[in-house]
């Protein structure tokens, strides 16, 4: 298993761990998470192919879908509002 993989499967279980604390508590982790998740997923396809790379920008999406809604509207001038 090379060094990507397993950064990515630490990701992964990083994310789990982010999702059960409360939402006051998941901003500046999930931030964080955001932000490596693009990298990790070049990675990924830098040593496996673009086909594994298209499955984890699927993945990234689904599980990011609310954050990355949030910003979309964010960057097209809306107020969106945030979940308390």
């Amino acid at each position: 298993m090379t060094l990507s993989a397993i950064i990515a499967c630490l990701w992964v279980i990083a994310s789990a761990v982010v999702a059960f604390l409360p939402m006051k508590n998941q901003y500046f982790p999930g931030i964080m998470l955001l932000i490596a998740a693009p990298l990790i997923i070049v990675w990924l396809g830098y040593d496996y192919g673009w086909w594994l790379a298209l499955i984890g920008l699927f993945g990234f999406v689904s599980m990011f879908r609310n954050p990355l809604i949030y910003i979309y509207r964010r960057l097209r001038g809306e107020n969106p509002e945030v979940p308390k």
